[in-house]
């Protein structure tokens, strides 16, 4: 059993003022302004909004990815990460073009704040999979200098624990069947997430 100490419990207020903060940081990227949100910008001035805690912004058009960067380390504090994070998911995502102003409004935000990440203990690869809990946990996946994680989110896509593992070994730059092979290093960690 992982132990995840650190389980991020915010409002869901707090919640809402993120996503925002991060829709009117994207807003002020092209220029516009946003009506003003005297809840919201209550809701970030909240002492838990100002801790540090790894973060992760995915964007969305038409259900379909177009942006998702993030951090797996509490360096930074929720707000500056979600300001960083959706500037990096919107303009520097090597996958996608950066978004354009027509997009703007068409996008969805997703904001995800993750607890730390856990080392996971395995013998073989059916003991991986075994010990993987589809829907709770975000993966993370390392092997030499390459790595990639899968927030928990990804397993509504891929709800096969081998598949989101090929995935997951592909993304890191690894061969798909890596994982099988054993000499990964796997952690894991929850999230929670708000979006609009």
């Amino acid at each position: 059993m992982n132990d995840h100490s650190n389980a991020v419990t915010l409002s869901t207020d707090q919640g809402r003022a993120l996503v925002r903060l991060a829709r009117r940081t994207l807003a002020e990227s092209f220029d516009r302004k946003l009506p003003a949100d005297p809840d919201s910008e209550n809701a970030l001035q909240d002492p838990q909004i100002q801790q540090k805690r790894a973060t992760f912004v995915t964007l969305t058009l038409n259900g379909n990815l177009r942006g998702c960067i993030g951090s797996l380390s509490a360096d930074e504090a929720l707000i500056a990460g979600v300001v960083r994070n959706v500037k990096n998911a919107a303009f520097h995502d090597f996958r996608f073009s950066p978004l354009s102003p027509d997009e703007l409004d068409r996008v969805s935000i997703e904001v995800s704040i993750l607890t730390d990440p856990q080392p996971l203990e395995y013998k073989d690869a059916a003991e991986l999979v075994a010990r993987l809990r589809p829907n709770v946990d975000g993966v993370i996946l390392r092997k030499g200098g390459a790595g990639a994680t899968f927030l928990p989110q990804v397993w509504e896509q891929l709800p096969n624990a081998s598949d989101f593992l090929s995935h997951l070994c592909k993304k890191a730059g690894l061969s798909p069947d890596a994982w099988r092979k054993g000499n990964l290093t796997v952690q894991t960690y929850q999230v929670q997430y708000f979006h609009e």
